[in-house]
């Protein structure tokens, strides 16, 4: 009897496991290849996908909505003076005339840290008087600028809050032509718009008519973007930051197929320095470029157009001090590619001062690599500008005057003459305060001050006296 109930149980599991195998067999799978030969013998290719490759963005829409944010900015302006009509109006004024007239305008921004943190555009804050910031739960609140980056087109805000919801950042460098990312924004007052496209191109660039410094290497993809949208976020299937919407081309001011963002390796370097330094320290490499043509290609037995040639080296700076020599045909930063003069800013733009990189040029038909130690700009390097001063952590100090000394009794120091947002604010500085030690060391000039903080691994700890004249002492990591 046993035998026999066991005897069913086998045959049902085989005949179950033959159905199966018999089913697998003549349905056609999710995602298979196939190649059809036509008539004429060429060929294409076809590709079936399975439903789990079909873009699914509801991660990424949810997890990201949150720590975007809608930016109202207020600037106030005068009413223009007009000519008087009549003898009353000549007395009286002309009616309205003067009026303060206020101007509001909006778009979007990202939360990057839980204390407060928000980037956006340059042109959403540019000219504002008041900002503010509105959550996705619909708190507001009154936003400070830390500082903006015209040549990049980025802003950085905080908020009076703790606890925010943030989008992590990604690397843009590993975007791929073709990848889902989808956008979000507020474009025409609509909060929290999602739109979805591809990334259609990357290192673009557009045209310059104000000839102001541009780092432009723009991620461009066909997700609407509209007014309003300026500021949000650009977004991966996974949820990461891998640009800021910035901009579109249109022939209408509204979205017709193609939208601009800033990629978030520029914006992350740039936000940062916002944060520790108050200012931007840009990385210099001393390059002039062009792109490479047909005829640069053929004279240098080039295997390909991609790179650029440099036809001219700035005397003493990163490239000439590292053996970069006019000629030389530029193709890698760090291993990193680069085909034309974007690709070269934005590689270039991931660095700071003083940091290093190896660099790999084209030279008589091989390949070299020299090692550049970037600089920066003149600020930065220490030059001192018209008024004796020289940029620090966002601050600007100086030699103190003698009269300055005398009122403390002092016979040598440094006077924080000007500070902004920055290490400097942050540790407690104030504006007036002289600076007598940095690390235990005694200053003169700023100078000192900049070879000391150099040479210090961690810490800065800086004593002297406070513009009331009693002692005060602060301090920072590096």
């Amino acid at each position: 009897m046993k035998r026999g109930i066991i005897t069913i149980l086998l045959s049902a599991v085989i005949s179950g496991l033959t159905a199966f195998a018999v089913v697998k067999t003549v349905t056609p799978s999710n995602e298979s290849t196939s190649t059809i030969v036509q008539a004429d013998g060429s060929t294409y290719r076809t590709v079936n996908l399975s439903q789990d490759n079909y873009p699914d963005f509801t991660y990424a829409a949810e997890s990201a909505v949150d720590a975007v944010v809608y930016v109202k900015v207020t600037s106030v302006t005068s009413s223009a003076r007009q000519t008087p009509n009549s003898i009353l109006e000549f007395f009286f004024g002309y009616p309205g005339e003067g009026q303060q007239r206020e101007r509001v305008g909006s778009g979007s921004g990202v939360i990057i840290r839980e204390d407060g943190y928000i980037v956006t555009n340059n042109h959403v804050i540019d000219g504002a008087d008041k900002i503010e910031v509105t959550l996705t739960n619909n708190q507001t609140y009154p936003a400070v600028l830390v500082g903006t980056d015209p040549a990049t087109d980025v802003a950085l805000l905080k908020i009076d809050a703790s606890g925010l919801p943030v989008i992590p950042f990604g690397d843009s460098s590993k975007l791929r032509l073709g990848e889902w990312v989808i956008a979000i924004g507020s474009p025409y007052d609509l909060r929290s718009t999602i739109t979805a496209g591809i990334v259609s191109a990357k290192g673009r660039s557009m045209p310059n008519y104000t000839g102001e410094f541009k780092i432009e290497s723009f991620i461009q993809t066909d997700a609407a973007v509209n007014p309003g949208n300026s500021g949000g976020a650009l977004v991966d299937k996974a949820g990461n930051l891998v640009g800021i919407n910035t901009a579109i081309i249109s022939q209408t001011g509204s979205y017709a197929g193609y939208s601009f963002a800033v990629p978030s390796n520029i914006v992350k370097k740039i936000v940062y320095d916002l944060i520790d330094f108050g200012s931007v320290k840009r990385a210099l490499l001393g390059i002039t470029m062009q792109p490479v043509d047909e005829k640069i290609a053929k004279e240098m037995k080039l295997s390909s157009l991609n790179g650029v040639y440099i036809y001219e080296v700035s005397k003493n700076g990163a490239a000439d001090k590292a053996g970069i020599k006019a000629g030389d045909v530029l193709v890698a930063i760090d291993s990193v590619k680069v085909t034309d003069g974007a690709s070269v800013q934005e590689a270039v733009s991931r660095f700071s001062p003083g940091e290093k990189a190896m660099v790999t040029v084209i030279r008589d038909g091989k390949e070299k690599q020299f090692e550049v130690t970037f600089q920066g700009t003149a600020s930065e390097n220490g030059t001192v500008s018209e008024d004796g001063s020289v940029a620090f952590y966002g601050s600007s100090i100086r030699k103190a005057p003698e009269d300055v000394l005398r009122k403390f009794g002092l016979k040598e120091g440094v006077e924080i003459v000007d500070l902004g947002p920055g290490k400097m604010k942050d540790a407690g500085a104030s504006q007036g305060f002289i600076i007598l030690y940095v690390n235990n060391k005694a200053v003169k000039t700023p100078e000192d001050v900049i070879e000391i903080v150099k040479k210090s691994d961690r810490a800065v700890f800086i004593e002297g006296v406070t513009a009331s004249g009693r002692s005060g002492y602060f301090g920072f990591g590096k």
